[in-house]
This record gives structure tokens, sequence and C-alpha cells, in this order.
């Protein structure tokens, strides 16, 4: 069973990421505060883009975390394995490369190991898009690629 924490500010990406989880053996726990999830030992961690109260970030024990990009004070805080991150950077993992009314192409930008061990090639996936934030498209992204829902295009 993988063990999710989403630290997020009402965002709806808690209630995103259950979804995407559906069917899986996945716990999933919402949080405003790093220090709700604190003592657990969580397979992922995402972090939304509106997440706040960062001087909690260090308890968290975590195996993956997905980030907003241009966080260097929480990358180093927090003690995770692996650390991804998404935003308009390209240094980000993940990025958008194009968006449009109703489309958003979302590149991987570097590979990188989903949950369950698999690759997740450097890609470009075209995704429906609903007009809401585009980090928080790629938080989901993001964390249906983790979770192996996400195929790479053909």
């Amino acid at each position: 069973m993988w063990q999710i924490g989403v630290w997020e500010r009402d965002e709806g990406l808690a209630e995103r990421v259950s979804r995407l989880a559906e069917g899986t053996q996945t716990l999933v726990r919402a949080c405003r505060h790093p220090a709700l999830l604190a003592g657990l030992t969580l397979d992922l961690l995402i972090v939304s883009p509106g997440a706040t109260g960062w001087a909690g970030a260090g308890a968290l024990n975590c195996r993956t975390a997905l980030l907003p990009g241009g966080r260097s004070a929480l990358t180093r805080a927090l003690p995770a394995g692996v650390v991804l991150s998404y935003g308009a950077s390209s240094r980000n993992t993940l990025t958008l490369s194009s968006l449009d009314g109703q489309r958003a192409s979302v590149a991987v930008q570097r590979e990188f190991i989903d949950l369950g061990g698999k690759a997740v090639d450097r890609q470009e996936l075209v995704l429906p898009y609903d007009g809401g934030s585009p980090d928080l498209l790629l938080a989901e992204a993001g964390a249906a690629l983790l979770l192996g829902q996400l195929a790479e295009e053909t």
C-alpha cells in the first residue's frame, strides 16, 4: 500500500489525487500544514503551489517529493530520497510547453522512476485543460505519472 501526503491550501489537489489513485491500494492524506504528516512514512509527498508553513517540512519522511519549482529552502529542508519539481522554469522536472483553452502540453524534462519502479522517460503529454491553475495541472500530471496513470504517447 502506498501512502501519499498532499500538503495544500484547499486547492482540491488531494481530491484529484484520490481520484487518480482509485482502484489501487493507496491512502491519500491531505493537510494544510506539514506537522499533520509528521511521523508518517510517505511514499509520495505532493506540495501544492499554495502550500504554506515551510518550518515543519524537516519533520517529514518521504521517499519521493513533488513540489513547486523555485522553493530551494523547502527542497533543502525536506528529507526525501527523490525530489521532483514542477513549474514554468526549464529547470523543473515537469513544465508546460504549450497551453490553450482546452489542451495543455506537459513536458517531462528529465527521466525519473514512478512509485511502482518503472522509468518515466522524457516526453510530452497532451492533456485536457479546464482553464484552472497551470501549476495545479502540473502537480496533478506529476502525481498521475508517479502513480503510473499516464502512458507515454506513441
